[in-house]
């Protein structure tokens, strides 16, 4: 057609049929009465192409789930049911929010089902590491064994020393174990360093400071408010954390030939958050100008990792209820050490947003469906 539609033209051809693909994604998830899995409520809650199937949980099973998660009206009125391989097989995604050592037993019922085996996620740490000495070493019991690791933005080594591997590896996944959130924190803040060589990963300290939901719903004397609040307490000194030897396996992923880390977290009174500050040496000759290249290169083109301008530190408050983490680095030139500090709310990108994202890449969907980078504030 040459020149403007004549009205009979244009009435003709916007009177044409309409027909809009769709796909809707049935998702269950165990364990919907934690933190872990309302927050995967609330994000599936918001995602166009989701129907949310059965909520199980095993204490809290025959409650509505409005005893526990409030906050999700559209499903409060919603019966929590058992968690058995049964009521969750038929879904497209199966979601795991389940304390550690629970899914393993769970997910082999599941793939010994009649009909295909849904899409499943763990949150929990049974499928993260791909050593079993060190399953062995800092959980133990059963090794379930590694899957596919739902970190999208995980740089892995090589000339390109891009994350687009670890992407094509949830493209195919049907397995997807979610990253601890300290351990996303921690990679997140100090990668681009090891993968462009400019910081020494064989000397990496990191110290953090964590909102108490990062514990999960148990009752402990330690997490009552009456001892949380007006006080900062380090935890798991000494390189005891369980998610020590999964940062080590994120960085020798990314490049390093050797990690030493000193990890050391610690528990301030705030609900949701983590800030990792974390440094490491300078290699040899590396300028400031260098560092600071190597972080803009690593996230120029990534949708939930910003990279602040020069100046400006990250803060939790900025990224509450968003999947995002905001980055910063600069250089120590009396200590020669590259500083990098990441914020992130622990229970989104460190959690339950990182399921999303991996969710929407293995069903062939949009990575950023669903998600928001728009926090909370004040």
């Amino acid at each position: 057609m040459s020149g403007p539609a004549s009205p009979e033209e244009y009435v003709a051809l916007h009177s044409l049929p309409c027909i809009v693909m769709r796909v809707t994604v049935s998702v269950a998830v165990a364990g919907a009465s934690g933190y872990a899995g309302g927050e995967v409520l609330r994000l599936l809650l918001a995602h166009p192409e989701v129907e949310i199937g059965a909520l199980t949980a095993n204490a809290s099973a025959g409650d509505l789930l409005g005893q526990h998660q409030p906050h999700l009206l559209p499903l409060a009125d919603r019966l929590i049911e058992p968690t058995d391989p049964t009521r969750l097989a038929g879904h497209d995604v199966v979601v795991l929010a389940l304390p550690h050592g629970a899914s393993g037993e769970l997910t082999d019922a599941l793939a010994a089902l009649d009909g295909p085996t849904p899409l499943l996620l763990d949150c929990g740490a049974d499928h993260r590491l791909e050593h079993v000495a060190d399953w062995d070493h800092f959980y133990g019991g059963t090794f379930a064994g590694a899957w596919p690791y739902g970190m999208p933005e995980l740089r892995h080594a090589g000339e390109s020393g891009t994350a687009a591997a670890q992407r094509q590896i949830l493209r195919e996944a049907r397995t997807v174990a979610v990253p601890g959130c300290n351990v996303t924190a921690v990679t997140l803040a100090l990668q681009p360093g090891v993968s462009a060589g400019v910081v020494d990963p064989g000397d990496v300290v990191a110290v953090l400071a964590n909102g108490y939901s990062g514990a999960g719903k148990s009752l402990k004397p330690h997490l009552l408010a009456s001892e949380g609040m007006g006080t900062a307490m380090p935890y798991a000194v000494g390189g005891g954390h369980r998610h020590v030897p999964e940062i080590e396996q994120n960085l020798r992923r990314a490049g390093a030939a050797d990690v030493r880390l000193s990890f050391t977290p610690t528990l301030v009174p705030m609900a949701r958050g983590i800030l990792a500050t974390v440094t490491a040496p300078l290699t040899p000759g590396t300028t400031t100008a260098q560092v600071r290249a190597a972080w803009e290169d690593a996230y120029a083109g990534e949708a939930f990792v910003r990279l602040l301008p020069e100046g400006q530190w990250p803060t939790t408050a900025a990224t509450l209820g968003a999947n995002t983490a905001h980055v910063q680095v600069t250089v120590d030139e009396r200590a020669g050490r590259a500083v990098a500090v990441c914020a992130i709310d622990n229970l989104v990108k460190g959690t339950a947003g990182a399921a999303v994202q991996s969710m929407n890449l293995a069903l062939g969907l949009p990575e950023q469906l669903g998600l928001t980078t728009v926090g909370v504030a004040p």
